[in-house]
């Protein structure tokens, strides 16, 4: 009786140690699944940190050189606006000298405003209309002796201002006078016999000087009437600063 008992207590044993054995194994297959799995996520956190951290050092030094670049436009910037600064003071110092000197011109022919001289300024250049009654008889290029006149004063201010170009326009009407070939050469000899004034009379520097005609081609007035062409029967003298070089010295600055 006691043997059945010892056989049915070892049995009973070993079924409860092989129940228990068979609960661990399949515990244990479960953990090393989840360590498998755990050391499979581990990786591919890894791996994202690693390309995380690619994309942020690229980032990184993106940014520093945009930074750079901004840093150096910049500076650029600056540069240009300070030269663009100058340039402005430049031009608008010779643009209130041109002023001056129209106010010099205007106080030096204000005896002969009546008699059809007229200073205009218009984009930095000056204008000095003087009327074909002023000047000349009608259909000759002989200066009168009111025109000298005219011309003396207008010289004694362009001598005070040497670096002014000078461009003496002969202009006509549409009417064609006896003894002149055509009005190209009445526009053009009116031009011509003002330069020669102010050059050997009055010692205006004669590098200064050009003379052309527009003969009836460049109408103020309606060819018309009287009036109108009384109008256009003028000579212009035409003060420039020399813009060009004035420009050449702002961009070499």
């Amino acid at each position: 009786m006691l043997q059945k008992l010892a056989l049915a207590s070892v049995i009973s044993l070993f079924c409860v140690t092989l129940f228990t054995s068979c609960v661990s194994s399949k515990k244990y297959k479960a953990s090393v699944a989840q360590a498998d799995s755990l050391r499979t996520a581990n990786t591919d956190l890894n791996n994202k940190v690693s390309s995380l951290q690619k994309d942020l050092d690229e980032a990184k030094m993106n940014a520093d050189k945009a930074a750079k670049d901004l840093a150096t436009y910049t500076q650029q910037c600056e540069a240009a606006k300070q030269k663009l600064d100058a340039a402005k003071a430049k031009l608008q110092k010779e643009y209130d000298n041109v002023e001056e000197v129209a106010k010099k011109i205007e106080e030096a022919v204000a005896d002969f405003k009546s008699k059809g001289v007229e200073v205009v300024t218009k984009d930095g250049i000056i204008y000095v209309d003087m009327a074909d009654k002023l000047l000349y008889k009608t259909g000759s290029a002989s200066v009168g002796k009111d025109g000298t006149k005219a011309l003396e004063a207008l010289a004694s201010a362009l001598n005070d201002y040497p670096k002014l170009k000078v461009t003496v326009l002969g202009n006509t009407d549409d009417k064609k006078y006896k003894n002149i070939i055509d009005n190209w050469t009445l526009s053009t000899e009116r031009a011509n016999g003002v330069v020669r004034i102010l050059s050997d009379k009055y010692k205006v520097d004669a590098t200064r000087l050009t003379a052309a005609g527009k003969s009836k081609f460049n109408p103020l007035e309606d060819n018309s009437t009287d009036a109108g062409r009384a109008k256009n029967r003028r000579t212009e003298i035409i003060l420039n600063p020399d813009w060009e070089k004035i420009w050449e010295a702002v961009h070499a600055n």
